[in-house]
């Protein structure tokens, strides 16, 4: 676990009261489990007095193994778009506009991407056989429903998705749909096969403000990790950023520090190297 080699873009906050984390690639293993490491690490850190939420592009029914063995209060699905309770009882909800997300739905299938809907906590999808149904199948643990056409409920989406195996389409479909969309939705990979839509002002850099408000907690004393681009956000506005030893290196280059990859306790270590030294009870 090392400094990242860049100079940092500020100097990293010396006091953290709040963590904030991503899910896929970073508090969970490849395989979608959570480590010992990773339980006993959050427990640690309620012990110090620090809060704990974690943010995703999965929508919240996906991510109901967290909340009781993480001890969370909260957590945001579709990149920010849903802040809810252990619950799913929601805190706050942003659907993408019906228009955009028609536009964006009609690009990506020209384009030859499998179009996913999640509204009404549902996934919907057109195509069973999609090259990656079974891959969120197992990430968000639960079935897809089939449909002839998403209809009105695009206008309930938290999240479209675009999913291919041909990364370069999705990454040229990603450009062409933010210079379309405007501030009209987000469009952003969350990972190379999956091309996210969401409502304009909801990203996990919104998420951690949320976050932030909820537990009281000033910005500049919230600490981020994350893998990926669309976790860039979150690095913008908390305290203090960390990078995963697996992710992208763009990423790498934005944070404060790097920690071990999500296979390797990596999130576990980063709480012990950096935000349990800054406790507010340490």
């Amino acid at each position: 676990m090392t400094d990242t080699g860049d100079a940092p873009r500020r100097a990293p906050a010396e006091r953290i009261s709040l963590f904030v984390s991503d899910v896929d690639g970073t508090i969970v293993t490849h395989d979608k489990n959570l480590a010992a490491s990773t339980v006993e690490a959050a427990h640690r850190l309620k012990e110090a007095g620090v809060a704990l939420a974690v943010v995703s592009s999965r929508p919240p029914r996906g991510m109901m193994k967290l909340p009781g063995p993480l001890g969370l209060e909260l957590f945001g699905g579709f990149n920010g778009a849903a802040i809810v309770r252990p619950d799913l009882s929601p805190v706050e909800e942003h659907f993408v506009p019906f228009e955009a997300a028609r536009e964006a739905a009609d690009v990506m299938a020209r384009q030859g991407a499998d179009v996913w809907v999640f509204a009404d906590n549902e996934w919907l999808i057109l195509n069973p056989e999609g090259a990656y149904v079974p891959r969120e199948r197992h990430t968000v643990d639960f079935d897809p429903t089939v449909v002839d056409a998403f209809g009105d409920r695009l206008g309930r989406a938290g999240k479209i998705v675009g999913s291919s195996r041909d990364f370069d389409m999705l990454a040229r479909c990603e450009a062409e749909l933010q210079a379309m969309l405007g501030g009209a939705a987000s469009a952003r990979r969350s990972q190379a096969y999956y091309l996210d839509i969401t409502h304009p002002t909801a990203d996990k850099g919104y998420a951690v403000k949320a976050f932030a408000a909820h537990f009281g907690v000033p910005l500049d004393e919230v600490a981020v990790i994350g893998d990926m681009a669309n976790d860039l956000p979150m690095f913008s506005v908390g305290g203090l950023s960390i990078a995963m030893g697996n992710a992208s290196p763009e990423v790498k280059a934005c944070a404060d520090f790097s920690t071990r990859t999500n296979d390797e306790d990596g999130w576990a270590a980063a709480v012990e190297a950096y935000i349990l030294p800054r406790a507010r009870r340490a």
